[in-house]
């Protein structure tokens, strides 16, 4: 049947659909409008759990931009956040966003002089901080050149008698000194605009920010939330562990409010009973945090034969879960285990791992060989491994070389730097050592700066822990390349004991044999109280080398 066009006109050259600008306030406002019931609960920093609404979070969120507005804060300025996961640290995420401003979340772990460089860097005019945080801002509100005014996140009954901070506000008075202006109506329109700032932890130079768009978040939000992500729906009841101020907190404010889901927000507290505590009395169903915080959820589980009642999915991120991790939580336990992987400069999800239609059904083992890796990349992005020339490698999961990727959800360029960014094609250099196999499941090897280089072939540092860490008298484990005359670099193993367990060198390294490469063999294995975390939770491998300069390794006889 030919088509006959209506009146002579010719048909449109472009898509006739209505354009609307993705902010995340719109998904804010959507909650508010067909999800007001469902609620954000939060353990605050004060101590007693909250209970809000999304549609009170909503208009908690406009109180908030009237106020920062009223302190001269204007389109594209920076609002730092210095902050535990709570309802308010949500309300400022949405409430500066709304007002076309940018949410700048500061990670308290770091050194003083560390924050002051972020804050100067971002240019902040306003720095909303917890109660926890009162001392770390009184040492440094003096030497901040941009900042204009200090909002301390509690109410009166709680601020200082006296503070040494300048122009020191109270964040729930103000709040309520706004309420005859409301509705406060969105100022924002371009989804190109920032709507939020993280910066890379300065592991090898000065921290790099990262400026995301409201359209990078929004999308990302929405990719997270996907079945393949962390299958967000209006039932889930979300623990919220990783930090809203470690890598835009894994895109799941974003998610968790564009599908209505419950969120629960965990303060300050974050150590083995007390997740367990929110994990159960809030049915929570669904949760992600770094391998760190799963050591001491299992542990406290295992030394008191705790059982988990309602959580479905753990989603582990920040570096890679052993697979002992993998399998405690599954086996023991009925949990699935997902990877996401990502980074500052990826908004920060950028892979996912469940297994993939065609591959079923599978083994047990089949299962855990892919869950230890860091999956495939979602629909926002694409990935390469490439040789030292540039050139592309097979996806082939022996090949391995420097990991790139591009894409919707991928930093272009750093804030304030020219270099450094992604390439003229868009390819950003991960800096991570990693193979892709067949299916397109990407594994990471190690850190490009961790790889041990021993007689010209490579050593995974991150393989030989995840095998390690699986010995039963071992609490954490980390790798470090040390010199070595003969072979340039040897590995050093790192070992915590669990508690109350004496493991020696001699089970360590029989535990480990059949299980690597005989090459990959460490030279020396030194047992320490504690291993040194960056301020995101990662194992601080700089640190590590400093601490452990004075190991000389032996010749060895390989």
């Amino acid at each position: 049947m030919e088509a006959h066009d209506s009146g002579g006109q010719s048909a449109p050259s472009v898509g006739t659909m209505q354009q609307w600008p993705l902010t995340v306030t719109s998904l804010l406002d959507h909650a508010a409008r067909w999800h007001a019931q469902q609620v954000v609960t939060c353990r605050t920093v004060e101590g007693p759990l909250t209970h809000t609404t999304y549609r009170q979070l909503h208009i908690r969120c406009q109180l908030l931009a009237l106020a920062l507005r009223d302190f001269g804060v204007r389109n594209q300025n920076c609002v730092g956040t210095i902050m535990w996961n709570t309802t308010r640290h949500l309300e400022a995420w949405y409430g500066i966003a709304g007002m076309g401003a940018i949410c700048h979340t500061i990670n308290p772990r770091l050194f003083a002089k560390d924050v002051i460089y972020l804050a100067d860097n971002a240019e902040d005019k306003v720095i909303i901080f917890d109660l926890t945080f009162l001392k770390l801002v009184e040492s440094l509100a003096s030497e901040l050149k941009t900042v204009k005014a200090f909002i301390l996140a509690t109410d009166r009954q709680h601020m200082p008698r006296s503070s040494s901070i300048p122009n020191l506000y109270c964040y729930e008075e103000l709040l309520e000194k706004q309420r005859p202006y409301l509705p406060f109506h969105w100022t924002v329109t371009d989804e190109l605009s920032a709507c939020g700032a993280c910066y890379t932890s300065g592991t090898t130079g000065q921290p790099k920010g990262v400026f995301y768009t409201h359209r990078s978040n929004y999308l990302t939000g929405l990719s997270v939330a996907l079945p393949d992500g962390l299958a967000v729906d209006t039932s889930s009841r979300i623990l919220l562990i990783v930090p809203m101020f470690h890598a835009n907190g894994w895109a799941i404010p974003f998610a968790a409010v564009a599908a209505g889901a419950r969120l629960v927000l965990p303060g300050p507290a974050m150590d083995g009973p007390s997740v367990y505590d929110l994990l159960e009395h809030q049915k929570c169903n669904s949760t992600a945090a770094v391998p760190t915080v799963w050591n001491g959820l299992l542990l406290h589980m295992q030394e008191h034969n705790l059982r988990l009642s309602h959580l479905k999915i753990c989603v582990i991120g920040g570096s890679a879960a052993p697979l002992s991790m993998i399998k405690a939580f599954q086996e023991e336990y009925g949990v699935e285990v997902r990877h996401l992987w990502g980074m500052t400069e990826t908004s920060p999800i950028a892979t996912y791992n469940t297994p993939k239609g065609p591959m079923l059904p599978m083994t047990r083992e089949q299962d855990y060989s892919f869950r230890v890796k860091q999956g495939w990349p979602h629909f926002l992005n694409d990935m390469r491994v490439v040789d030292n020339e540039g050139q592309e490698l097979p996806c082939n999961g022996t090949d391995q070389g420097a990991l790139q990727i591009r894409g919707h959800n991928i930093v272009g360029q750093y804030h304030k730097l020219s270099s450094g960014g992604a390439n003229a094609e868009g390819w950003f250099d991960t800096g991570d050592i990693a193979t892709i196999d067949e299916w397109g499941y990407m594994e990471i090897r190690d850190r490009s700066k961790d790889v041990i280089k021993s007689g010209g072939e490579w050593i995974s540092s991150v393989i030989i822990e995840n095998v390690a860490v699986a010995h039963p008298e071992v609490f954490e484990a980390a790798v470090i390349g040390k010199p070595h005359k003969k072979w340039v670099e040897r590995p050093l193993l790192i070992i915590v004991p669990a508690p109350g367990r004496q493991p020696t060198k001699e089970s360590i390294l029989g535990f480990l044999k059949g299980k690597i490469a005989t090459w990959w063999m460490p030279d020396d294995v030194v047992f320490v109280e504690a291993i040194p975390h960056t301020g995101s939770g990662k194992i601080s491998k700089l640190d590590l080398r400093k601490q452990l300069a004075h190991v000389q390794l032996r010749e060895s006889k390989l």
